[in-house]
């Protein structure tokens, strides 16, 4: 296994393991899926240029859109937990409250 790859899936693991272990806020969980979003953005743009398949040269930026969106979706459920809640602690919204 080379370097970049080794790197690629520590970056992702890490992350995995902190959006598992650390949820006591919702801004910690969404840095968690962001660093996730951003180290299989990487992985997607090093993989053509390693294989020499210019098939998936456009998977990276769709990759990079869905991250885009999800990163706004976050930041707008942040904004409106926080308006509504007082507080982005995960363990204020429960689901079978209304």
């Amino acid at each position: 296994m080379s370097l970049p790859h080794l790197s690629f899936y520590s970056a992702f693991t890490l992350s995995y393991l902190g959006l598992a272990f650390h949820r006591t806020h919702l801004i910690s969980a969404l840095l968690c899926l962001e660093s996730m979003m951003l180290s299989m953005y990487i992985a997607l743009s090093i993989w053509p240029i390693e294989n020499q398949a210019t098939a998936f040269t456009t998977m990276p930026l769709l990759m990079l859109t869905f991250s885009a969106c999800e990163a706004a979706t976050g930041l707008a459920m942040l904004v409106a937990s926080t308006r509504t809640h007082g507080s982005d602690h995960l363990h204020n919204l429960n689901l079978l409250q209304c």
